[in-house]
């Protein structure tokens, strides 16, 4: 997969509703940065099975989708992930993982049943993720989709493993950024010349309560980077509209 796009899920009605503060979204987006790679989207959601059915239906439907998804995967009813991942990303069975299985009765012996079990209860074919902590895994599917428990302590070691393991670096990136003393209206018609290639972004700001708007254009093919980004140089020159670019890499 050349151009990953790369999601997080971050389940927890907890975090919704204060009780705790999110952890994954900086860590992710950090992980990620460190490799070349960026987030495509991150969603904080509700325990709430027909919410996280439909956010993994939608992450699934992108055929460039890496998914990371936080919470969920343990053994009380509030747990609802092991089962929508099968029932969206496999047939909808649970099967006993013998690993984990062995993991969790070595673990807590007899205690182990008849509930704590069943977190060893995957879809089929599914792969473990090393639990730091307490051996309990988190589990991944078709080298993709990652099902880590919500506490980072156990997750954020999970992502570095199916990282390493799966998505080492992304190929080389080339963004160049300027900021100009204008408003963004008035280089709208010549972000309608981007190429659809390239990624690039607008960001309207203020300085001493004049409009300033910061230009930044992105491609894996420098060439094609620098062409799009000289679009933007010409026409502030153009119309003599003072601007300076920033250090590009």
């Amino acid at each position: 997969m050349k151009n990953p796009h790369f999601y997080a899920v971050i389940i927890g009605s907890e975090i919704l509703n204060a009780r705790r503060d999110d952890k994954h979204f900086l860590f992710v987006r950090d992980a990620l940065m460190r490799r070349g790679h960026t987030l495509f989207a991150s969603f904080i959601i509700k325990d709430d099975s027909s919410l996280i059915r439909t956010t993994f239906e939608m992450i699934k439907n992108d055929p460039q989708s890496v998914m990371f998804s936080f919470g969920g995967i343990g053994s009380t009813p509030d747990d609802l992930t092991r089962q929508i991942a099968s029932d969206v990303f496999s047939d909808g069975v649970l099967v006993p993982h013998k690993e984990f299985s062995d993991h969790i009765i070595e673990r807590f012996g007899d205690t182990a049943f008849p509930h704590r079990i069943h977190m060893a209860y995957l879809p089929k074919h599914a792969g473990l993720l090393h639990n730091v902590i307490n051996n309990m895994s988190g589990f991944y599917l078709e080298e993709r989709y990652f099902f880590m428990p919500g506490f980072p302590e156990m997750s954020h070691p999970m992502v570095e493993e199916a990282l390493k393991r799966f998505h080492p670096e992304s190929i080389p990136s080339f963004r160049m950024t300027l900021i100009a003393q204008t408003s963004e209206n008035t280089l709208i018609d010549v972000m309608h010349q981007m190429d659809s290639r390239v990624d690039f972004s607008s960001l309207p700001m203020m300085n001493n309560g004049s409009p300033i708007v910061e230009i930044s254009v992105a491609s894996h093919d420098e060439m094609l980077c620098h062409f799009n980004f000289n679009l933007f140089i010409s026409a502030l020159k153009m119309q003599n509209i003072p601007f300076e670019i920033k250090n590009n890499k």
